[in-house]
């Protein structure tokens, strides 16, 4: 059952990773600023003024980071590091790409439910699969992700049924548009953050 891995666009502008030293498409890592007070700011949305630094977006890469503090590296000054700041980034990400999901149900572009996922499946409509990483295997194992596809079981059922407006939600698709490679972007992220935690392997292809 092939779960698509991560891919990066060619016109994605790259960065340096202050961990590993080296260079990769932007979208695959977690930009971050210097506040006023001299403490370091992630930027999930990369709106935040200031000259940004980069951290891949792992949590390994990312603890790593944090506890060598090279972020001071990247600002050219000493700077302090906020308390659980991985959990933080991984918080607003998880927020983000929930609000990402419910932007797209409100287009039309995202459905809930085995029954009506597996009938977009049908219609080969599906462009990016959601699965909760806290559902039953049984259940997950009966649909699949088409060819080009891509696979998520980064979220749990509380998360997409937030997304979703229920208590809960196992299976969630979206169909092709800009707001599912803005999902499929976010999305890659988190499960970087959080693949280390979930024995689910995403990738199926």
């Amino acid at each position: 059952m092939p779960r698509g891995g991560a891919r990066s666009s060619t016109t994605d502008p790259e960065r340096r990773c202050l961990v590993s030293g080296e260079s990769g498409p932007k979208s695959g890592l977690i930009r971050f600023v210097t506040g006023p007070d001299g403490t370091v700011a992630p930027d999930v949305l990369e709106k935040l003024p200031g000259r940004g630094y980069y951290v891949t977006a792992t949590r390994a890469a990312l603890d790593d980071a944090v506890k060598t503090n090279i972020f001071s590296k990247g600002a050219r000054q000493k700077v302090s590091v906020p308390d659980n700041l991985v959990g933080l980034i991984e918080d607003q990400l998880a927020a983000r790409v929930t609000s990402l999901i419910a932007m797209a149900r409100k287009a039309g572009l995202a459905v809930a439910g085995f029954e009506k996922v597996k009938a977009r499946l049908a219609e080969d409509r599906v462009k990016v699969l959601f699965q909760a990483s806290d559902g039953s295997e049984r259940g997950k194992s009966k649909l699949w992700t088409p060819q080009g596809a891509r696979y998520f079981g980064c979220l749990t059922a509380a998360e997409l049924g937030l997304a979703f407006g229920r208590g809960h939600v196992i299976h969630g698709a979206l169909s092709a548009g800009g707001l599912s490679t803005r999902v499929v972007e976010d999305a890659t992220k988190l499960r970087g953050l959080r693949e280390d935690r979930t024995a689910q392997k995403d990738d199926r292809a």
